[in-house]
């Protein structure tokens, strides 16, 4: 079978893929074996290093679970600001109008090429008490969000834009032939089949947006779940045993992100195909009765 993107392997590219993912598993167990005995050598696999995180509770309702909580609360605070900012900006860019999109593609240039870092410490001098005033308990979280916010929107910005243009121009012609005006066009017709096209990409950018927050707990004090290996690994000489658990409860949060949108991506191009509106990878001709239904993919 032959793709538009690639050829289906043969049987010697598949002996020759077979071969290189034997020799990769076999270079990736001698890695973990060179790590584990390091780590054996330096004490590191001691069961008093790893007992904490099973027999005392106090390490998780102490540390690990508020920060997590507040790791998950600037997260989604972030993610609630950045995506409707970024769908406006992304649809900005698209406008017709110089003076709206001259602006937005400024803003969304500037703000891209900012480090996150820098935002958040810009805002967190921002709210000192000679400017904002904000309460200084609160502040490390607000800046957080503020830069998160305003970096992650750029990007989205972009992600938004790439996603419409990547739809046929057909839908565009179809919905000017019925007289739908460009705002119309974007709302009804554009923006909800980008969505799914969009969905991997946003996906990947909210996962951004959970991680980054530990900057924050690093350099603005933010009690989020990244800082609390201080206190635990303070408590009990533990820090490698720390670190490996608090990057174990990363990847189970950001997996479960991940299979929530694989999920609903898969729900989104089943509900369009059944309906017969283009999504990404579709070339069939779709219905002639709705605005969306004139032309093929390319």
């Amino acid at each position: 079978m032959t793709s538009v993107l690639y050829d289906a392997p043969g049987p010697k590219a598949k002996a020759r893929n077979w071969i290189y993912s034997g020799i990769f598993v076999v270079l990736f167990g001698l890695v973990l074996w060179w790590v584990l005995s390091l780590m054996g050598e330096k004490n590191q696999l001691e069961a008093d290093k790893w007992t904490p995180f099973v027999t005392d509770s106090q390490v998780w309702t102490t540390f690990l679970i508020p920060g997590l909580l507040e790791t998950l609360k600037a997260g989604a605070l972030a993610m609630v600001i950045a995506l409707p900012l970024g769908a406006l900006l992304g649809i900005g860019r698209l406008s017709d109008h110089a003076w709206v999109r001259g602006p937005v593609a400024a803003w969304v240039e500037f703000f891209r090429a900012i480090p996150v870092l820098m935002l958040m410490l810009f805002g967190n001098a921002l709210m000192a008490p000679q400017f904002l005033d904000v309460p200084s308990d609160t502040r490390p979280f607000w800046a957080v969000v503020t830069g998160l916010a305003l970096y992650n929107s750029a990007v989205i910005g972009e992600i938004v834009r790439a996603g419409v243009l990547s739809l046929p121009r057909g839908q565009t012609d179809a919905a000017k032939a019925i007289g739908m005006r460009k705002g119309q066009t974007m709302v009804h017709v554009l923006i909800p089949q980008a969505v799914t096209a969009m969905l991997p990409a946003l996906v990947s950018q909210l996962v951004v947006i959970l991680k980054d927050t530990a900057l924050g707990g690093a350099l603005l004090g933010l009690a989020e779940l990244m800082s609390t290996y201080r206190q635990i690994s303070a408590n009990y000489s533990n820090t490698i045993a720390t670190l490996l658990v608090i990057a174990l409860i990363y990847i189970v949060v950001n997996f479960a992100l991940t299979t929530f949108a694989s999920q609903l991506e898969g729900r989104l191009r089943k509900s369009k195909k059944s309906t017969g509106a283009v999504v990404e990878g579709d070339v069939a001709e779709v219905d002639a009765g709705g605005a969306a239904g004139v032309g093929k993919a390319p």
